[in-house]
């Protein structure tokens, strides 16, 4: 077992690795990101990722404390579900409505990988190459999908 500033520090250590492994790789506009703390402009809306001792995870999140505003960025999202999957080449898991760790009710769209062990630093490869992809096809969509969110 790890304390709790093992645990921290190694998944610190995970996310500096993950910053300098994409640093080189341009945004869909060409220009240097922060891949690990992705920004995408639109108050509400996030890009998630998440390394855990059990699995690794990748997504859109909503979470507009007006829930039928969320519902309503959610359903826009939707709309763009085919773009999406065509860009990341897979389907997505898409759930409104739910409770995130903190409780707090979000909706999302994501993809998980199972079996990850962000402590096991043996399975940060795994990890990375997992979100690498993801979050690069993520950019581009968002690229091209952003001003549909910015005129709700």
């Amino acid at each position: 077992m790890y304390s709790k500033a093992e645990t921290s520090k190694i998944r610190k250590d995970f996310w500096t690795a993950f910053g300098l492994y994409m640093k080189p790789v341009p945004n869909a506009e060409g220009r240097k990101t922060q891949w690990q703390n992705y920004k995408t402009g639109v108050k509400d809306i996030y890009f998630r990722m998440r390394a855990e001792r059990n699995f690794a995870s990748i997504g859109i999140e909503i979470t507009h404390n007006d829930a039928e505003l969320q519902q309503l960025y959610y359903e826009q999202l939707l709309e763009f579900k085919k773009i999406l999957e065509s860009e990341t080449n897979e389907i997505w898991k898409w759930e409104m409505h739910v409770h995130d760790d903190h409780n707090r009710i979000i909706s999302r769209v994501q993809k998980v990988a199972h079996g990850l062990n962000v402590m096991d630093q043996n399975d940060w490869p795994a990890i990375i190459s997992f979100l690498k992809p993801r979050i690069i096809a993520l950019d581009t969509f968002w690229n091209n999908m952003k001003p549909a969110f910015e005129e709700l």
